[in-house]
């Protein structure tokens, strides 16, 4: 079964590219992460970052790209950084980023099985059996993994492969997005002269990067909090299995400080950043914060109020964005454990009290999430708004594999035709065909 950690990665996978890019698009910010063959530590499943960037975002509202050349732009500056950090050029890069409406569903699918043992080509037959029941308009595929599989109907099988019986079943999970939100992403990246490798949705590879393998077998709900989206991915038994999307961010939370405080986006930004919380706190009451009144005039005064009318903004619209994520989640039948906990990823989780609210939505245990395989980042990219980009480069170097390649999802609509190629010939010439075919 391609789970995260069952097939061991190819060592000269990653050395036959110069480098391997990680671009993390968001409303807030753009970040870019570039990892060098030699960066990939098998001895202890790490990875050294070898060149690291970040601006702030433009041209990306609501989930969308609102303005292409803004959005490469900022893109184009993100990769200049990274590529001056790690003192190598890059032609392309895996997009990890919540736009376009994310979601995922499910698709079985069952062959029947000769006398002989399970093998690779019976799995291929189920992939291509489940990839045909693919019904998607107006979505792009991103990811392609089988969450189980089954003998018999004996569920539960991690590698159905040498067992023997008369029918082999796959649940298989497709994740995708807006197909105008992937037009629009790739016409971005050729504005910014860069090749589109891969797009891999943010609460995916942020899980990667955050989530211990405990959590991923005993199950875990990782939220990925950014600017413009909240995103969840929804893991069971060792594999993702559900992940959803909200068009509701922390910029949102600014706004209504902005609009509530009449102060700037800048002013109400930094209010947030440097006073705000979702729960309340001593002192509160007597404690005044300032911020620049809006408009252009520099003789108004600056906006005066108590620190704890923050909250009585603050705490109202992250409590409802949660309480809606859960909402979906319960909604959509994703099977989330009784004892999994959640972990909150992405820049807007960085809010204080933010955890302690989501503990009491979700009643659950709560921590926050960092990159913590890659332990040598520098302190300003080693937070929780950084686990997508180093998840990126985290599954380049260990996976999970999945069921098609990046390179087919990138190029068409996919079909049962793009299930893995199985060929006649010596277990050796077979593996190296299948790894060359699926990166």
């Amino acid at each position: 079964m391609l789970r995260k950690g069952d097939i061991p990665a190819d060592p000269n996978r990653v050395a036959r590219a110069p480098v391997a890019a990680a671009l993390d698009l968001g409303q807030s910010k753009v970040a870019c992460f570039i990892m060098k063959p030699e960066g990939v530590r098998h001895a202890d499943r790490t990875i050294r970052v070898a060149g690291a960037g970040h601006v702030q975002s433009q041209g990306v509202r609501g989930g969308s790209i609102i303005n292409m050349d803004e959005a490469a732009q900022v893109i184009g500056r993100a990769v200049e950084r990274a590529e001056r950090s790690a003192g190598s050029p890059v032609s392309g890069v895996i997009v990890t980023t919540a736009i376009g409406q994310m979601k995922s569903h499910r698709v079985q699918a069952s062959v029947s099985l000769g006398a002989n043992p399970i093998g690779d080509a019976d799995l291929a037959r189920a992939i291509g059996m489940a990839l045909a029941q693919l019904r998607a308009p107006d979505r792009r595929p991103i990811h392609v993994l089988p969450i189980s599989w089954s003998v018999d109907g004996a569920r539960g099988v991690r590698d159905p492969r040498a067992m023997r019986g008369r029918s082999l079943g796959l649940d298989l999970l497709i994740v995708s997005m807006s197909e105008g939100a992937f037009t629009a992403l790739s016409h971005c990246l050729e504005l910014a002269h860069l090749d589109l490798q891969g797009v891999a949705a943010a609460p995916v590879v942020s899980s990667l990067a955050a989530l211990e393998d405990d959590e991923m077998e005993l199950g875990c709900l990782c939220i990925e909090m950014g600017g413009g989206v909240t995103s969840a991915a929804v893991w069971s038994d060792g594999s993702l299995v559900h992940v959803e999307s909200l068009s509701v961010g922390g910029d949102h939370v600014t706004s209504d400080i902005a609009r509530g405080l009449s102060t700037s986006k800048v002013g109400a930004e930094r209010l947030k950043t440097l006073h705000g919380s979702a729960m309340a706190g001593p002192n509160e009451d007597r404690e005044m914060v300032e911020a620049p009144a809006r408009g252009e005039d520099p003789s108004a005064n600056p906006v005066v109020v108590p620190r704890a009318m923050l909250k009585t903004v603050i705490a109202p619209r992250v409590e409802e964005t949660l309480e809606l994520l859960r909402d979906r989640l319960k909604a959509s039948g994703a099977p989330l454990n009784p004892g999994a906990g959640v972990v909150l990823t992405g820049g807007a989780s960085q809010l204080n009290g933010v955890r302690e609210l989501a503990q009491r939505v979700f009643d659950r245990p709560v921590r926050l999430g960092r990159p913590q395989r890659a332990p040598h980042l520098a302190e300003a990219a080693a937070g929780p708004a950084f686990c997508a980009p180093a998840g990126v480069l985290l599954r380049a170097a260990y996976g999970p594999r999945e069921a098609v390649s990046a390179r087919k999802l990138m190029s068409r609509p996919i079909t049962a035709a793009d299930a893995p190629k199985v060929h006649r010939g010596n277990l050796a010439a077979r593996a190296a065909l299948w790894i060359r075919e699926n990166f």
